[in-house]
């Protein structure tokens, strides 16, 4: 989860860290995307962000399920 204006320079921080523990995305292996939402302003982008963070773990993988039902990693380059 987060919110940035470059989403292909994120993606690439998060596939920098596979491995190191000191990172989240690293000790978790976090780098494949599956889900994005695009909005017209970054305050907008943070509210909807903490509404999904609200949500339990069922409810996000329905969410996914609507745009991308096979879970299958999304390619933006």
């Amino acid at each position: 989860m987060g919110v940035t204006n470059d989403l292909v320079r994120r993606i690439e921080e998060h596939r920098s860290n596979r491995g190191d523990c000191r990172t989240f995305a690293g000790r978790y292996y976090c780098y494949d995307l599956l889900y994005f939402e695009e909005y017209p302003n970054v305050q907008t982008a943070i509210y909807r962000e903490k509404e999904i963070k609200l949500l339990n773990r069922s409810a996000k993988e329905s969410l996914i399920k609507i745009s991308n039902p096979e879970f299958a990693t999304i390619k933006i380059y």
